[in-house]
């Protein structure tokens, strides 16, 4: 006997400020939103805000594992670069680099890594219309 799944569902709600900008609302956080054809330097454009999210599933992906592999780690840092082509407008390409401050061998840096670009749903919605490269490094 199969048992259902339930599925994790995520709801977003934005609304436009003015032409400089606007509000996306989730639980009890806000961000604002670049949405000015200008640019808006206080805020994340589309998609800047598509990179951090990357950026917090490759973080969040490396939480979820620690305890379950016993990895030691003191901090992690993530720099992602995305090139944007213009007809049609999409990310071409993203360079990133996972920089994990701990004393853990190669292999279990190796093993992170593997995580990270399994189980990340960001990462995994990307990953198959975009060239997603990087590497995961000891600080």
């Amino acid at each position: 006997m199969s048992q259902n799944k339930v599925k994790m569902t995520f709801h977003i709600e934005s609304v436009r400020i003015d032409e400089n900008g606007s509000l996306a609302r989730c639980k009890n956080a806000e961000i604002p939103l670049d949405t000015n054809l200008a640019g808006n330097p206080n805020a994340f454009n589309p998609a800047e805000l598509l990179l951090a999210a990357l950026s917090a599933c490759m973080i969040k992906g490396i939480e979820r594992v620690v305890p379950i592999l016993k990895f030691n780690l003191r901090g992690v840092d993530v720099i992602i670069d995305g090139v944007r082509q213009d007809v049609p407008p999409k990310l071409e390409s993203v360079r990133y680099e996972i920089i994990v401050d701990t004393d853990e061998s190669d292999h279990r840096l190796d093993l992170l890594h593997e995580n990270v670009k399994k189980y990340g749903t960001v990462f995994n919605t990307v990953a198959p219309g975009t060239d997603l490269k990087g590497t995961l490094r000891r600080r």
